[in-house]
């Protein structure tokens, strides 16, 4: 199972991941976020790093010529698209970087079949995530895992949405063929931003 640490603001949070071989880091460049990476990250400093832990820039509802700058100036190596992107605007996109298309589950959008089908063929991975119309996510809140049971999901995906330091044997049960990754977040923050590294890593020792 792989682990994505999403907003990070800090390069030594960034370096921190590296260490604890983290396999992604989430870097929000959506400007309503509190975890907006560019008031918190010059590109500059990113770009230098030579670390392994892919970075993935987390878009919504961006230009595609905003992407292309973002993954040119921070070297992105992934692109998360959480708003309400089309197919073809994700499959531009995917000619450059592999992209996770994020979908946003609640009471009155849980059909997941539905939701994946049109994103088939232009994207690299899903995300799940809670959220509504007027939050793109990053509500610490969790959707109802039970609706996987009979989804016919055929990509690699993340589970997210209120994943806490006390949800490691919940995710350790959770099963699905295509069940690839679990984004964490704001459970494991001291304040937006900052995580607490320790949970981070004593999350990562107990679900691998």
């Amino acid at each position: 199972m792989k682990i994505k640490v999403c907003g990070i603001t800090t390069i030594s949070q960034l370096e921190e991941l590296n260490e604890m071989a983290i396999d992604y880091a989430g870097l929000i460049f959506y400007s309503r976020s509190p975890r907006y990476v560019l008031s918190k990250l010059r590109s500059k400093d990113v770009s230098s790093l030579k670390i392994n832990t892919q970075k993935v820039g987390v878009f919504v509802n961006a230009t595609e010529s905003d992407i292309m700058t973002q993954i040119e100036l921070y070297e992105l190596d992934v692109v998360q698209l959480h708003g309400n992107e089309t197919p073809s605007f994700c499959n531009h996109i995917s000619d450059h970087v592999n992209v996770i298309k994020a979908f946003r589950i609640n009471e009155e959008n849980s059909h997941i079949d539905w939701m994946v089908k049109p994103y088939e063929d232009v994207c690299d991975f899903y995300l799940f995530d809670h959220g509504s119309k007027s939050m793109y996510g990053g509500t610490g809140v969790k959707f109802d895992w039970s609706l996987f049971k009979n989804a016919a999901i055929g990509k690699p995906f993340f589970l997210s949405g209120g994943i806490g330091p006390g949800d490691a044997d919940a995710v350790k049960k959770f099963e699905h063929p295509f069940f690839y990754a679990v984004d964490i977040n704001s459970q494991f923050e001291t304040e937006p931003g900052l995580k607490n590294m320790e949970s981070v890593k004593e999350f990562k020792r107990l679900i691998i």
